[in-house]
């Protein structure tokens, strides 16, 4: 009795079908079966676990399609979960009416400006898969609170903002695994506010998610680009919420550049950082932390990864290249780990400069085991690959930072720093690297060792007037 065609919807992409399959889903079986066609709706279909008892939206193998002619989603689903995923909180008539719902086998495409793909709210242990959501303003967007959440199998493509959206939502316990989250024009997958933990971001192809994608022949004019700056792949704003425990592993994640724009964008609220030596680091947590960034291939934006008021990070294993600004920005940040990652250079010297590495106002930062060339970063005056500026606690070991255009590695106003065991060489015909390594302004008691130096133009080592330790280092002309 839940097939759509015993109630009365017609399937061919013109008559309106909404009220058809709404009646399915309030008097059939609770399993809304979508046979081959396409059906046109102007309202949402709503999916009330808590009146129809638990359900599902099942198409025909992907033959089956849903075009939302109307403002919001084209399935809402609602369930009343108050607790959290303890199996202790879960109440009665939450496993009696409303677990585990699923969407699966469809395609939803928006064809009002408004239009949604697929809303939850308050449900546990929901599951979409194989479904394929386009041209809405949000793919799939969760709200208010939801649990135990599964995106699989899906691609969510060409959607005028995000693909992705955790909106101010109290949200634990997620898997986004196996998906195409392709050219939306704001983000693949964005967090804003909100209470979200234990999230897995794991085995996807994320790409083109800017507004500037595919827009070679029609580019969008001034206005539309300045609603638009800062696109990212995957963008957690936890600026009014918290972002925390976060697995980013095994994905493509790149790949046209716009300006301002991020691979992976991460931003909590402002927690200040040590400014003198003996001031020790704010006992405030950050509402960004926790956070692991490994394996996966980065490439083709402004910005690789950015980070801002965030903690306790480690970024290891990636493939990072062809950065325009930054394969790495991080400002007034704490404990992060960057180790054994690959920073792809330009290929030639006669390619524009761009690229590097830099630390603003951070506390507590690793470097170690990274392979870099050709990094570009800074200017003649100022900066190199590699720059931190009015950091604290922080040690570079273990690098390879060869043929920089202007400097290796720069320490500003730093403090308690240590430089050991790198290799910092310029090896072209024609060196441009004017430092290996420079120490400026107000930095003090910072230690220097072991490192090989090689080829630079003005002075291998570059140190201003201040309580520095150097030693044991190798120094080659």
């Amino acid at each position: 009795m839940s097939n759509v065609n015993g109630f009365g919807a017609v399937g061919d992409g013109v008559a309106d079908d909404g009220e058809a399959l709404q009646h399915t889903l309030e008097a059939g079986n609770g399993v809304l079966r979508l046979n081959k066609g396409t059906y046109r709706i102007t309202k949402p279909l709503v999916l009330d676990l808590t009146k129809q008892g638990y359900g599902a939206v099942r198409g025909e193998g992907g033959t089956s399609r849903i075009v939302m002619a109307g403002p919001g989603p084209a399935i809402r689903v609602i369930g009343d979960h108050q607790g959290s995923a303890v199996p202790s909180s879960v109440q009665p008539h939450t496993w009696e009416k409303e677990r585990f719902p699923t969407i699966s086998g469809i395609e939803i495409v928006g064809e009002h400006p408004d239009s949604i793909g697929i809303e939850l709210r308050k449900t546990t242990k929901c599951v979409i898969s194989q479904v394929l959501v386009r041209r809405c303003r949000i793919g799939v967007h969760l709200v208010e609170r939801n649990r135990d959440f599964v995106l699989a199998d899906s691609h969510l493509y060409d959607n005028h903002e995000i693909g992705l959206f955790f909106d101010r939502c109290n949200l634990h316990q997620i898997i986004v695994h196996g998906c195409h989250i392709s050219w939306n024009k704001v983000a693949g997958i964005k967090s804003l506010g909100g209470d979200v933990h234990n999230l897995q971001i794991v085995g996807n192809d994320i790409e083109y998610n800017n507004i500037t994608a595919g827009t070679t022949k029609n580019p969008p004019d001034a206005a539309t680009l300045a609603a638009h700056t800062g696109g990212s792949e995957i963008w957690f704003d936890a600026t009014d919420g918290i972002t925390s425990e976060v697995t980013i592993s095994g994905n493509t994640i790149q790949a046209t550049v716009q300006t301002g724009g991020a691979n992976i964008r991460i931003i909590g609220a402002p927690v200040e950082r040590p400014q003198k030596a003996d001031t020790p680091p704010s006992q405030k947590a950050d509402t960004a932390h926790l956070i692991n960034i490994t394996g996966n291939v980065l490439g083709s934006q402004w910005r690789a990864v950015e980070l801002r008021h965030v903690s306790r990070v480690t970024i290891t294993g990636n493939t990072i290249y062809d950065s325009t600004d930054l394969s790495i920005f991080a400002d007034h940040c704490a404990g992060i780990v960057v180790s054994a990652n690959a920073f792809v250079w330009r290929g030639l010297d006669t390619e524009p400069t761009k690229d590097g590495l830099r630390f603003e106002d951070c506390d507590n930062v690793v470097l170690s085991s990274l392979s870099t060339q050709r990094l570009c970063a800074g200017a003649a005056e100022q900066g190199g690959a590699i720059t931190f500026v009015r950091c604290s606690d922080c040690g570079i070991s273990d690098c390879q930072i060869l043929d920089p255009l202007h400097r290796g590695l720069e320490l500003e106003d730093c403090v308690r720093c240590r430089v050991s065991n790198n290799t910092i060489v310029d090896r072209r015909d024609k060196p441009s690297m004017r430092h290996a390594i420079r120490v400026v302004g107000k930095s003090r008691n910072n230690l220097i060792t072991g490192n090989i130096l090689s080829g630079a133009t003005d002075k291998l080592l570059e140190m201003s007037d201040t309580p520095l330790e150097v030693r044991d280092n190798l120094l080659l002309r």
